[in-house]
């Protein structure tokens, strides 16, 4: 008799070169349905989707995050990307995608409480759906992460009351308030360089410029 061999979660971790640290994606708008609206058009910030252009189309990039998508449910997961964070100080999770799934979310929930040294950024518009404010709110008890609630808004709206972010259509003569930033990237060929606002807790809202090529209608499908 043959035996069966038990899976092994092997997550695919990105390396933006953008970015101060790696990041764990999902494929963009397929893992995304908080981003569609009732009539399953993107809502106005996903028009302008970074994760649907670029080097984000190129078959290993995609290949990467579609195995993503499955691999989180292979036992092990969680242990395995304890392991693949590290030593590392900061880690942003979905630099394309979401949290779609509550699972997901509570598995999430436990790498971050097993990586206390590192600096968690998950930016989400899941927080729409209100079963996952719970898991939401014991992440963001953890000294250690930052949850932000992502506006739907190009206009500068943000989500009240808790660490958010907003695209605003111009960043000249624009001056943040206290316990606000305004991303600057866009002035650092779309590099964070020193900058570690949207890791902040004492940052509240994230202001970033629209920037970027409006996304091909035939990608939303």
């Amino acid at each position: 008799m043959k035996s069966i061999s038990t899976p092994i979660a092997t997550p695919k971790i990105s390396s933006a070169g953008k970015m101060p640290c790696k990041s764990w994606s999902l494929p963009a708008w397929d893992s995304c349905p908080s981003a569609k609206d009732s009539e399953g058009k993107p809502v106005d910030a996903c028009h302008y989707c970074y994760a649907l252009t670029g080097a984000y189309r190129f078959p290993a990039t995609i290949a990467a995050r579609a195995h993503n998508m499955e691999d989180w449910k292979v036992p092990g997961w969680t242990a395995t990307m304890v392991a693949k964070i590290g030593k590392a100080k900061y880690f942003r999770w979905f630099d394309s995608g979401d949290v779609y799934s509550l699972p997901l979310a509570h598995r999430i929930y436990t790498v971050m409480k097993m990586t206390p040294n590192c600096q968690h950024w998950l930016p989400t518009r899941m927080h729409k759906d209100p079963i996952f404010a719970p898991v939401f709110a014991r992440m963001n008890a953890l000294p250690n992460v930052v949850v932000r609630f992502s506006s739907d808004s190009i206009d500068g709206e943000t989500v009240e009351g808790v660490t958010t972010s907003t695209i605003i259509e111009s960043a000249e003569d624009f001056v943040p308030t206290k316990g606000e930033s305004l991303c600057r990237a866009y002035t650092r060929s779309g590099k964070c360089a020193t900058c570690r606002a949207c890791w902040s807790k004492d940052i509240k809202v994230i202001r970033y410029a629209l920037h970027g090529h409006k996304v091909k209608e035939k990608w939303f499908v």
